[in-house]
């Protein structure tokens, strides 16, 4: 608990700032909200296609850390640092390029909601380099079980975001792109401090390519899951906009709230990353199968928990965010499945972290993309041309969650996962 409660912070400053700022935009009217949904859907697809960057250099740093190298440990973020600028730097140019294109294909074609879309997306895209940068310090810092420095990196970004997004949209006059700069901004303070920190340990900067391809071999199969992922997202976006402006923003508010709590639950995931590495880097396999099972049992009680409340503030959350009644009506159809899928994601997404953790991210790869592909896409897809709106949407993203539970529990049951990890510290 002792690293899952600050990892927790970390992990919900950055969803619940984009819970506030989806309330500040939603009050600008529904075509606002239906933009940020959309170069904000685009722009998440990207950092979460790139999360590698964070949990792959945990995963490194810990087994080096836990065998008694912490400038080991240390390097890799240097070397995840150079990395996350290089990526950073080339998906700034590429949205830069492609922003109009891509915000017109996912709000189904042009007008009003693509071209707010476009205009955010360009204005925040010019964080992403900021935003990958923190997540390789995320990262490194997790590695060597230190999660307090990242709490206060992230809060300062996230205090300061939220206290200019309401002055620069509506006092500054600038609209949904007030929004966009007040992310950069707090990106750029966040990123600024987590280098300061990496810079203080004292271990050479020079970029080492040898160094950068054995992060890049892990977070070849993080990417491949996250990409997949990323795409059942954007599908089920481009579902919920063909069906109507108000099941967009619903479709909007909901995922927001189940990024946000997939976040929170994912504290757990954190530790269970960092305790299962540093136990295999130092020999305790037993030890990291005592650490799984806690994990899952945590992640079941909060994730029950969770459901509860959300249950019970049914008809009080969706208001907040917007004025529409009809986008309010979708929200609350929408309440009942993110409520349900709660307990299992719950136990799915720690034992994500165990499975990170020993470097077992082949089958993490493997059994995302399978879920993906029998689950979430097909219903998505067929819920177009069958009339099932949001419901059929909602209903394929609980199935995915649903096999994949089925397939870590399988897993982590078994004993390959204790020696899964040789590209781990390669």
């Amino acid at each position: 608990m002792s690293l899952a409660a600050p990892a927790l912070v970390v992990l919900a400053a950055e969803p619940l700032y984009l819970l506030v700022d989806t309330a500040v935009v939603g009050n600008l009217g529904t075509v606002a909200l239906g933009g940020l949904a959309v170069g904000g859907g685009l722009l998440a697809w990207s950092a979460a296609l790139l999360n590698f960057l964070a949990y792959g250099t945990t995963a490194r740093a810990a087994r080096r850390a836990g065998a008694g190298d912490r400038p080991g440990a240390v390097a890799e973020g240097v070397q995840a640092t150079w990395l996350a600028a290089a990526l950073g730097v080339v998906v700034l140019v590429f949205f830069q390029i492609t922003a109009g294109p891509f915000t017109r294909l996912l709000a189904g074609g042009a007008g009003p909601v693509a071209e707010a879309g476009e205009e955010w997306l360009r204005v925040a895209s010019l964080g992403l380099p900021l935003l990958l940068v923190s997540l390789a310090g995320n990262g490194w810092l997790r590695g060597v079980q230190e999660l307090r420095r990242p709490v206060r990196f992230v809060l300062a970004g996230s205090v300061a975001s939220l206290v200019l997004c309401p002055l620069l949209v509506y006092t500054a006059g600038w609209g949904l792109v007030g929004s966009a700069v007040a992310n950069v901004i707090g990106q750029a303070i966040t990123a600024g401090l987590f280098l300061r920190a990496l810079s203080a340990e004292g271990v050479p900067w020079h970029p080492r390519p040898a160094a950068v391809f054995s992060q890049l071999v892990i977070g070849r199969d993080l990417l491949l899951r996250a990409a997949v992922l990323q795409l059942s997202f954007l599908v089920a976006a481009g579902v919920a906009a063909r069906a109507g402006t108000a099941q967009l923003g619903a479709h909007q508010i909901a995922l927001q709230l189940f990024f946000f709590l997939a976040l929170v639950l994912d504290a757990y995931a954190i530790a269970a990353q960092t305790l299962v590495g540093h136990a295999l880097g130092a020999g305790r396999p037993a030890e990291a199968r005592v650490t799984a099972r806690r994990v899952a049992l945590w992640g079941l009680g909060t994730g029950t928990g969770v459901a509860v409340v959300l249950l019970a503030l049914r008809g009080v959350v969706p208001p907040l965010f917007t004025d529409d009644p009809a986008v309010v009506d979708q929200a609350l159809l929408v309440w009942w499945f993110l409520a349900a899928m709660q307990p299992l994601a719950g136990v799915v997404f720690a034992l994500d972290g165990v499975l990170m953790g020993a470097g077992d991210v082949g089958y993490l790869r493997t059994l995302t993309i399978g879920s993906a592909v029998v689950g979430f896409l097909p219903l998505s897809l067929l819920s177009g041309p069958l009339d099932w709106g949001l419901a059929g949407v909602w209903t394929g993203l609980c199935l995915f969650i649903g096999i994949r539970l089925v397939g870590v529990l399988v897993r982590v049951a078994g004993d390959r996962w204790l020696t899964a990890p040789a590209t781990v510290t390669a």
